[in-house]
């Protein structure tokens, strides 16, 4: 899995992507996108993935989409013709599916970020289910100062995550937010002193999670997911449906006798399934 882009290190269950461009500030460039959704959906097919932790190098944690994707004529972005028009849907729908596949995945992804989470950065963050960073932490929709509005997801994902207001006054200004009023706002969970810090905390929670039921955690990010975009009333209806095909007694009796004899559940993985590459 490892490429010029990221390194990809599984051990126990739980799986770490670590950028690693960090003399380009871990920049975005169009081939990222593409190894990115296939990374995380082999993971995912493993069935043996429980958590991933999507961490950085260097001193930011990503400077956003990289230069050479906005250059003139470049196919990718050329709008001139109806037929670019067309093409040009049909690759930001791509792009997008790298991140949204980290929201598809069936294990929980936690983002660990360092200095600048900027633009595409922000873009991938926000697709994570939980975000820690260090103290010296910002995030900034920087899109809007290049005159564009952010298209891969921020603008969907955000407000759901931030009060509204605050997400629209990211989008809208592209100002900095600092680490403090992310933790006060909601973006992340916890601010830590330095890159040091936040990698052992993050790592320290996914082992957590991972000594949970695998099958459990999977159902309980599909309700989660489906639960942001529905209604109550349509989510525990979907709940009702999901309860009963994941409901396991024999893994809650594992469960139960771990809790009982103060150790750790053995849990056995998901079973392995399709990666679907395109």
């Amino acid at each position: 899995m490892d490429n010029d882009y990221y390194t990809v290190e599984h051990e126990a269950g739980i799986a770490h992507l670590r950028l690693a461009r960090p003399e380009r500030l871990n920049t975005l460039a169009p081939p990222f996108f593409r190894f990115l959704r296939d990374s995380v959906r082999e993971l995912d097919a493993r069935g043996d993935t429980r958590v991933l932790v999507i961490s950085s190098t260097g001193k930011h944690f990503c400077a956003g989409m990289a230069l050479d994707v906005f250059q003139a004529d470049d196919g990718l972005v050329s709008t001139a013709t109806p037929r670019g028009r067309l093409a040009f849907q049909a690759q930001l729908r791509s792009l997008m599916e790298s991140f949204n596949a980290l929201e598809a995945a069936r294990f929980p992804v936690i983002a660990a970020i360092q200095g600048g989470c900027v633009g595409g950065g922000l873009d991938l963050a926000t697709a994570c289910d939980i975000r820690l960073c260090s103290a010296d932490a910002f995030f900034t929709v920087q899109e809007i100062a290049i005159g564009m509005a952010a298209d891969l997801g921020v603008l969907q994902r955000l407000p759901k995550i931030v009060p509204p207001g605050v997400a629209r006054e990211m989008a809208y200004t592209g100002d900095r937010m600092a680490a403090s009023r992310a933790l006060e706002v909601g973006l992340v969970n916890a601010v830590l002193p330095d890159a040091a810090a936040l990698l052992e905390a993050a790592l320290a929670l996914a082992r957590r999670i991972a000594s949970r039921s695998p099958l459990a955690i999977a159902g309980s990010k599909l309700a989660l997911n489906h639960a942001r975009d529905h209604s109550t009333a349509e989510a525990l209806e979907q709940m009702a449906l999901l309860q009963s095909a994941i409901f396991d007694t024999d893994e809650m009796m594992r469960a139960v006798a771990a809790w009982k004899d103060k150790r750790q559940a053995d849990f056995g993985p998901l079973a392995p399934s399709a990666n679907p590459r395109g």
